[in-house]
């Protein structure tokens, strides 16, 4: 028993490590989806684009090359279920997608901006938690479930690309690599056709931050994984919310954030592989902040601000769990697996977002 709980204590801390330095990196290279779908819609910048997808075909390379030599089962994860609710993905992905706008960024650059002194993001954080718990346990689950999982369809193996072409061509053990391989190059190339992309700083940045992902789930998958946990005599993964093996994410963690601090005494609460990601994410940006001397205190600035990042935040606390995912917990975890649903979130994230700013720019417009 000693012995699981100081490996269950391991893991937690590697975790909170894990996110000072995604905090401190994402911080340090302004790393937002929000932001980068921002610059492409109102600027035609598509660099911190490239950022994203960069760091993304990083997380799916090393994932990829962690299946392939059986140090980490990739169906063991949340978004590989053999169930596809295509449907959640899409609702949750785009509502989370508006949201993210209307609050000024997504679960990650909420953690970031709190760090660097934001108390407009310190409520995002707190409403994101409670509407995402609603969504888990409470009233917001009934919709979630009745409605939307509901529409579903069952698949013959998990839903990754690998396991379906492999269903359908039969034992591939390469075919992993393969699409990773075929994706990232697509990507590599993409990204490094921008002469301002590429620098220093955005290679470093993508390999760091694409690099942490697949930490967590060596963290997760292999160092926390037991065969047969002797509290339970069942395969588990320790210090996961989900019960299985977890990278990061940003939604559900703050819903687990909220619920440790409000039964702390319970002993059978404890600080989640989650909860300290997202801990260590805020703790990495208020370091980098403090080295940059750009800590700012920073609160709403009027009433229709306030309104904004309330509704933004609701929408990302029940769109995220929705679509099992946020941009970094299915736009690039889920994406490392090559989960279809994970995909499918991806896409809806950013259409949801799109369709936030261009509404946004007609109501600046119909106001002048």
């Amino acid at each position: 028993m000693d012995n699981l709980a100081a490996l269950s204590s391991q893991i937690v801390w590697l975790a909170f490590g894990l996110g000072i330095v995604f905090g401190a990196v994402a911080r340090r290279v302004r790393f937002c989806t929000m932001g980068a779908v921002a610059d492409i819609v109102l600027m035609g910048d598509w660099d911190r684009m490239r950022l994203w997808l960069l760091a993304i075909a990083v997380a799916l390379s090393g994932t990829s090359l962690l299946s392939y030599f059986n140090i980490i089962d990739i169906s063991k994860s949340i978004y590989t279920a053999p169930r596809l609710i295509w449907f959640s993905h899409l609702v949750g992905g785009a509502l989370f997608g508006f949201g993210m706008v209307l609050a000024s960024g997504c679960g990650n650059k909420t953690l970031v901006r709190i760090g660097g002194g934001s108390l407009k993001s310190l409520l995002v954080f707190v409403v994101i938690g409670l509407s995402a718990f609603m969504t888990l346990k409470g009233i917001l689950a009934i919709p979630r479930t009745k409605l939307l999982d509901a529409v579903s369809i069952a698949l013959p193996s998990t839903q990754d690309l690998p396991a379906l072409l492999t269903h359908v061509l039969g034992p591939q053990p390469l075919l992993r690599l393969l699409i990773a391989a075929l994706l990232s190059i697509a990507i590599l190339g993409f990204a490094l056709s921008s002469r301002s992309f590429r620098t220093p700083t955005n290679l470093l940045a993508a390999l760091v931050i694409g690099g942490v992902i697949v930490a967590a789930w060596y963290v997760s998958g292999k160092l926390g994984y037991l065969a047969e946990n002797p509290n339970t005599l069942e395969e588990s993964f320790l210090t996961t919310n989900s019960g299985k093996m977890e990278s990061f994410s940003f939604v559900a963690p703050f819903a687990y954030t909220l619920n440790l601090l409000m039964m702390w005494t319970d002993q059978s609460q404890a600080v989640s592989f989650g909860i300290a990601a997202s801990l260590g994410v805020i703790v990495g940006s208020f370091i980098d902040a403090l080295m940059t001397r750009s800590f700012r205190w920073e609160s709403f600035t009027s009433v229709a601000d306030t309104v904004n990042h309330l509704i933004g935040a609701i929408l990302m606390g029940f769109g995220g769990i929705t679509a099992l995912g946020c941009t970094i917990g299915q736009g690039m975890s889920g994406i490392s697996t090559l989960a279809i649903g994970s995909f499918i979130t991806f896409t809806a994230i950013i259409l949801g977002a799109v369709i936030a700013l261009k509404t946004q720019m007609l109501r600046l417009k119909l106001a002048a």
